[in-house]
């Protein structure tokens, strides 16, 4: 990452050298309240906004962006704003596949740069990339291994969680994958991170690669 890139407000603290991060919501309206001044202030800056989330969500996701005051007609025409669905990104294949997500996300990535943004802001609804849980280590593995991937970029990529979906082991094994987290609206740096190669051997200890996630 170069190491002159502007810190980013976020969650009553400033994204800086770190920019993957876990953010837990137990709300929708929590969620919101933490987001929208992070999109909004990237859309004023001319960076572009690249999300992920379910279908279901899509309306209303774009009802709020409006309310916050977004054009969004106008940004999604000029590609500022992109609102995508799993299944065009972590489930792109039928199921999630780590590698093709590894080249994907550089993808977009490298897209709001050819499109003249200067900043990719990214946010994706990470917990309905995993049926179930049961590829469950897969989908950490791939979370481990971005953070070898994003210090070429400085775009933040902000993997939001619903806690109510996720059992403490799972939310604390991704706590391990993230640099940074966003825990009660605020920011913080994550003690609980640990190198990739630690945390795959250990993972993967613990019940067989194949097991590890299934009750």
């Amino acid at each position: 990452m170069n190491s002159t890139a502007e810190p980013i407000p976020f969650g009553r603290s400033m994204l800086r050298e770190h920019r993957h991060v876990c953010a837990f919501f137990s709300s929708a309206v929590e969620e919101y309240d933490t987001l929208l001044p992070f999109i909004c202030d990237g859309i004023n800056c001319g960076q572009r906004a690249f999300h992920v989330l379910p279908s279901q969500h899509r309306e209303n996701h774009l009802n709020s962006l409006r309310n916050a005051g977004v054009d969004v007609e106008k940004t999604m025409k000029s590609r500022q704003l992109e609102v995508a669905l799993p299944e065009d990104t972590y489930l792109k294949t039928g199921r999630f596949d780590k590698d093709a997500m590894l080249v994907l996300i550089q993808e977009a990535l490298k897209a709001g740069a050819g499109l003249g943004f200067p900043l990719t802001r990214m946010i994706a609804h990470a917990e309905t990339a995993v049926d179930d849980w049961k590829s469950g280590v897969d989908w950490a593995e791939y979370e481990m291994r971005l953070n070898s991937v994003l210090p070429n970029y400085d775009d933040p990529v902000i993997c939001t969680y619903d806690v109510n979906m996720l059992t403490a082991p799972h939310a604390v094994d991704i706590l391990r994958t993230h640099p940074m987290a966003i825990i009660g609206g605020v920011l913080i740096e994550n003690s609980f991170f640990t190198s990739p190669q630690e945390f795959i051997r250990e993972v993967q200890s613990r019940t067989g690669p194949s097991q590890a996630y299934r009750a």
